[in-house]
C-alpha cells in the first residue's frame, strides 16, 4: 500500500533573516522519506558602484540648430567628467534622440514649432561617495537630465558564496526540524539545485537627494543592500 502525503510550513524570522518553505516529497522509498527544502540565505553588503544616467535636452527652431546646440553642451559634459577622473571605460551612451515639437489647435492639422535633441550616457561611478560632487560639476557644464542611481555590488562573488552557505545551512535547519517532528533523523543530502539569486544590483528607489539650498552639493547614500541565494535541497530521512 502506497501512503501519499504532502507537508507545507512557512518559517517565521527575525527581518534580518530568510525565509525557508518545506514540503515532503509524495514518496516513500524503501530505505527512508525524501524529505524536500527550499530556503532562502542571505548576506548583506554596501554597494561599492553607482550607475547614473546623465545627459543634455535642447531646443531649436530646425534641427540642426537643436542638435549643434546638444554637442556643444554635450562635449562640455563629457570634458566634466574627464576632468573628474571618470574613465572611458566607465562612460556610456544611452540614447541620442531627435524629435519635432508640435502645436496643436482645434480644427487644424498639427504645426512643427521646433525640434528637441537629447543625448544621455550612462555613467559608472566605482567611487560612490564621489559621485555627487560630479553630478554638480555636470549640471554646471550643461547637464539638464539626471536619472538614478541604481547601486550595485562590483565583485558580487563572494558575497554570493556566504548566501548560499547560510542556504544550506538553513535548509538543514529546517530538515532536522521536520524529521525530529515526524519522529525520524536526516540522515544525507540526496541533492542541493539552486534556484536563483539576487547579487544586490537592484536599484535604489531614493538613493540621492539635491539639498534645500540652490547651491548645496548633491548627496548621495550608499546604504546597505541584500544579496540573496535560493535553494532546493533533498534530504533522505530514516
Amino acid at each position: 500500500m502506497h501512503i501519499f502525503a504532502t507537508v507545507t510550513a512557512l518559517a517565521t524570522v527575525p527581518l534580518a533573516a530568510a525565509s525557508a518553505a518545506a514540503q515532503v516529497a509524495p514518496a516513500i522509498i524503501a530505505d527512508g522519506t525524501i524529505l524536500e527544502v527550499t530556503a532562502e540565505g542571505q548576506t548583506s553588503r554596501v554597494p561599492d558602484v553607482a550607475t547614473i544616467r546623465a545627459g543634455v535636452v535642447t531646443q531649436g527652431q530646425t534641427a540642426g540648430g537643436a542638435l549643434s546646440d546638444n554637442a556643444q553642451r554635450m562635449a562640455g559634459v563629457l570634458d566634466a567628467l574627464k576632468k573628474a577622473g571618470v574613465a572611458p571605460r566607465d562612460i556610456r551612451t544611452a540614447t541620442v534622440g531627435l524629435s519635432p515639437q508640435y502645436r496643436y489647435a482645434d480644427g487644424q492639422a498639427p504645426a512643427i514649432t521646433g525640434y528637441q535633441a537629447t543625448n544621455t550616457v550612462s555613467i559608472r561611478f566605482r567611487d560612490v561617495a564621489k559621485s555627487g560632487a560630479i553630478l554638480d560639476a555636470l549640471v554646471k557644464q550643461g547637464a539638464n537630465q539626471i536619472d538614478g542611481p541604481s547601486l550595485a555590488i562590483d565583485q558580487p562573488d563572494a558575497a554570493l558564496d556566504e548566501a548560499r552557505a547560510d542556504a544550506v545551512k538553513r535548509a538543514q535547519a529546517r530538515a532536522t526540524l521536520y524529521a525530529k517532528a515526524a519522529g525520524l533523523t536526516v540522515s544525507r543530502i540526496l541533492s542541493i539545485t539552486e534556484n536563483g539569486q539576487n547579487d544586490g544590483g537592484t536599484p535604489q528607489p531614493v538613493a540621492y537627494m539635491r539639498a534645500a539650498k540652490a547651491d548645496a552639493p548633491t548627496a548621495v547614500a550608499a546604504g546597505e543592500t541584500d544579496v540573496t541565494v535560493t535553494v532546493n535541497v533533498r534530504f533522505l530521512l530514516k
